[in-house]
């Protein structure tokens, strides 16, 4: 099965056929760097850094620009506020996202440009839209795209412009030829961060930015543009435009938008007050659950963070663990299956190749775990040659499944070591009490003091610390 993308300029799902053969330029927009990033922003750029590793192991050469809008409003609010600078309250941001990132195990994109690094790109792109007549310079130094030159404005939102009306999401401003015509170049105001042009000091609308970094590094035409769904209208339906009016081709050949991230049932808004910030999220869950989390959604549909949704996917990550640790007890490794797959690779394949389906893909993981955990179970822990290739190819395959993932990247001991640590840390565990009611489960039960053995299991387990039972003793995990 090819790869089927889920186009929201068409609609539907089309087959991936890039522009240039087997490569794939991919461009997705980043955040304004102007507060702490939240989880909304988390789930786009796992949804796209889970899209930029299946390219790349269906073998294209992948380009994937990521964009830093360090420009804007927001950012000169907050400078205004706080009495930093621009660059300060900028650098420190992209650092902060960066960490971030880092610890979700996102891959850094190929390019991640800062639009004050690219003014000169973005004012020969706006001097070449004035120069064909789909841009104008009004007094006092502005510049406008004029949406009536571009005549399939609103094919991406599926918006008629003449239904739409300026008012309560577009501001009105009598310098435009049109309300729905949009700012290319913003005139300076006293002590804002501005550059030279050709109408004087300004500083670049925030549309024109994408268009003019897109097209630096993926050309005229170029396979996938990514985002919120919220971007749709007017940001990307405004880069088409731009784009399209300025080289008569088509921009994009493949839009993925991804579905909002909801807190508790409610949509995510700072009206509400229910903004969760990613390094709060990561305080309380270790990344590898964060991301589980996010992936566990078809990208395009909504996903709601709460407690009890987070609880749910740190038991479904222990569950894997504990599989691949049940292996590694009885000396079942990846290695075990001689580099060949299993056939949960193929059925992980299909349901990346259909869009991505990284909700799919865990399904079938959980369901080879399942199957795993009961020839286990059924072989007693010592299973036979037939069903240890079983086993070592359902290893070998989450282990293939976890470089697209990014999720069971840790050995079963590590991450096991991991959550106990954080776990001790967190509720104030002393482990030197809990070995010694383990000892004296053990003597109770060579006693056949079976009661107090079923008492002390019953007090660990209050604490939330499970038994696992073997041949060389007991072990402990905090559940």
């Amino acid at each position: 099965m090819s790869l089927r993308i889920y186009n929201t300029l068409s609609g539907k799902k089309e087959e991936f056929v890039p522009v240039k053969a087997n490569k794939a330029g991919m461009y997705v927009c980043g955040p304004t760097v102007y507060d702490t990033s939240h989880i909304g922003h988390a789930r786009s750029v796992v949804v796209f850094d889970m899209v930029y590793r299946w390219l790349m192991q269906l073998g294209y050469e992948v380009t994937y620009v990521r964009n830093f809008t360090d420009v804007d409003d927001k950012i000169i609010k907050k400078a205004n506020e706080t009495g930093d600078s621009c660059t300060a309250i900028t650098t420190k941001y992209i650092d902060e996202f960066h960490n971030e990132m880092d610890a979700l195990n996102v891959l850094r994109p190929t390019i991640a440009p800062k639009a004050t690094e690219h003014i000169d790109h973005i004012i020969r792109f706006v001097q070449r839209l004035i120069d064909l007549g789909k841009a104008y310079h009004v007094e006092g130094g502005d510049v406008y795209f004029s949406i009536s030159s571009f005549k399939e404005y609103g094919k991406l939102s599926h918006r008629n412009p003449d239904d739409m009306q300026a008012g309560a999401r577009i501001a009105v401003d009598e310098k435009k030829r049109s309300p729905m015509d949009f700012t290319l170049w913003k005139q300076a105001k006293p002590g804002e961060p501005s550059w030279d042009s050709p109408w004087g000091k300004g500083r670049p609308g925030w549309h024109i930015e994408c268009s003019a970094m897109s097209y630096e590094y993926l050309g005229e035409s170029f396979d996938i543009h990514g985002g919120g769904k919220d971007l749709i209208f007017p940001h990307h339906e405004n880069e088409i435009a731009q784009s399209e009016a300025s080289f008569g081709v088509p921009f994009v050949k493949y839009w993925i938008h991804n579905g909002f991230v909801d807190i508790n049932n409610e949509k995510m808004s700072k009206s509400l007050g229910n903004f969760t910030m990613i390094k709060e999220v990561l305080a309380d869950y270790s990344p590898e659950v964060v991301r589980m989390f996010l992936l566990s959604k078809h990208y395009r549909s909504p996903i709601d963070y709460s407690e009890n949704s987070m609880r749910e996917v740190s038991v479904g990550l222990d569950r894997i663990y504990a599989f691949l640790e049940r292996l590694d007890k009885v000396g079942i490794s990846p290695e075990t299956a001689g580099g060949e797959h299993g056939s949960l690779w193929a059925d992980i394949v299909e349901a990346l190749n259909d869009d991505f389906n990284s909700a799919k893909a865990m399904a079938e993981v959980f369901d080879a775990v399942k199957k795993g955990n009961k020839l286990l179970d059924d072989a007693d822990d010592t299973p036979g040659e037939s069903d240890t290739k079983i086993l070592a190819g359902i290893y070998a395959d989450i282990r293939a499944a976890s470089k697209i993932l990014g999720i069971f990247m840790m050995s079963a001991a590590d991450y096991f070591a991991d959550k106990k640590d954080k776990a001790m840390a967190d509720q104030d565990v002393d482990p030197a009490m809990i070995d010694a009611l383990i000892a004296e489960r053990a003597a109770a039960r060579k006693s056949k003091n079976f009661a107090r053995a079923d008492e002390i299991r019953d007090q660990l387990q209050a604490m939330k610390i499970v038994l696992e039972d073997g041949p060389q003793g007991t072990t402990w995990r905090i559940e």
